[in-house]
């Protein structure tokens, strides 16, 4: 049994929660929780946060705080302190795992699926066979999310997934060209705003910087007036990692300048940047756990960043140190930007 980021976890109560690690413990899975039932809550939620599926109604936890608050109160038992990375972590222990739900099975079945699809399904099929006439291998797709729950309503989006780093790229180079083809749409400024608004929770990038960046990527679009991401997930012979390989220490928080050596794993989660720090030359690398900064910056730019300096501990007792961008899902005061 093994699961990688985007993939669902549903646990014998019935909550649902987002693997967000490719390495894990021995006898648990690491996922953030997204959806529990409706007759678990007891506080105020929006009604865009409701979701039914089979006329049982779930609810969609969008804050971290949040979840974590819902967590010690009603199922402490999936809560972990991991102490290599010292951070309270979701963990699922395995005999508490119900269903393993994988983005690649569902776009599958709504590929195959030409009719009896409602109106969400058919855009992501249309997205898939859009992306596959342009070269993207459609073995190598998948979609998470709502979707994948298939708990998506009118205010969902589609989180379309892609599998292995040349394929995500040969994938966002097919959406550009799929753009100047006008087969799919970039995001118009309301869209912009929508994300904006989404991502953004204090004045770190301004309106203007988060579109100058996210414009770039090439990573999200419009298909038939549904905002999409192209998500990046590893092949599994590009998870080489074991849980205990490496030990984190926390340094507190700085702001570092630097130069990007390698993007190829800019759009993973967490995103990899391997850089030469100007102000320590021990600091090889900034990773974000925040989709924000997915792909915000590529080889030989000059950045700045701001986040949990970190002295990375290998099993040999090679030592080197790190930036960590969006300690929190919200990144509050934590960014990654190009120097000029």
């Amino acid at each position: 049994m093994r699961v990688r980021i985007r993939d669902f976890i549903e646990t014998k109560e019935g909550l649902y929660f987002a693997v967000n690690s490719y390495i894990h413990p021995q006898n648990l899975f690491f996922a953030f929780l997204r959806y529990v039932p409706y007759e678990f809550v007891d506080f105020k939620i929006d009604d865009s946060n409701i979701r039914e599926i089979n006329g049982k109604k779930y609810v969609k936890i969008a804050e971290s705080h949040r979840a974590y608050e819902f967590l010690k109160e009603k199922f402490d038992k999936y809560l972990f302190y991991d102490e290599t990375i010292d951070v309270l972590m979701h963990a699922i222990p395995k005999e508490d795992v119900k269903k393993i739900l994988r983005p690649k099975d569902r776009l599958k079945e709504i590929v195959n699926e030409e009719n009896n699809l409602n109106e969400l399904e058919e855009k992501c099929r249309k997205l898939a066979l859009i992306l596959e006439d342009y070269g993207v291998p459609i073995k190598s797709m998948g979609v998470s999310g709502s979707l994948l729950l298939k708990l998506d309503n009118k205010n969902s989006d589609i989180d379309f997934v892609v599998y292995g780093k040349h394929n995500h790229k040969n994938a966002r180079e097919a959406l550009k060209q799929a753009f100047e083809d006008n087969k799919l749409k970039p995001l118009s400024d309301d869209f912009w705003k929508i994300a904006y608004k989404k991502r953004i929770k204090d004045n770190t990038l301004t309106y203007e910087e988060f579109v100058f960046y996210e414009k770039r990527k090439y990573n999200r679009g419009i298909v038939d007036n549904t905002m999409f991401d192209l998500l990046f997930t590893r092949e599994w012979d590009e998870i080489t990692e074991k849980y205990g390989d490496r030990r984190y220490k926390s340094l507190g928080f700085v702001k570092i300048e630097g130069k990007v050596l390698n993007d190829d794993f800019a759009f993973d989660n967490p995103a990899v940047y391997e850089i030469e720090c100007y102000n320590d030359e021990d600091i090889k690398e900034v990773v974000s756990f925040t989709h924000t900064y997915a792909g915000q910056c590529f080889n030989g730019e000059e950045i700045i960043a701001r986040g949990k300096l970190e002295e990375v501990i290998n099993k040999n007792g090679e030592r080197y140190k790190r930036i960590v961008v969006g300690t929190t899902r919200e990144a509050f005061n934590e960014y990654i930007k190009l120097k000029n």
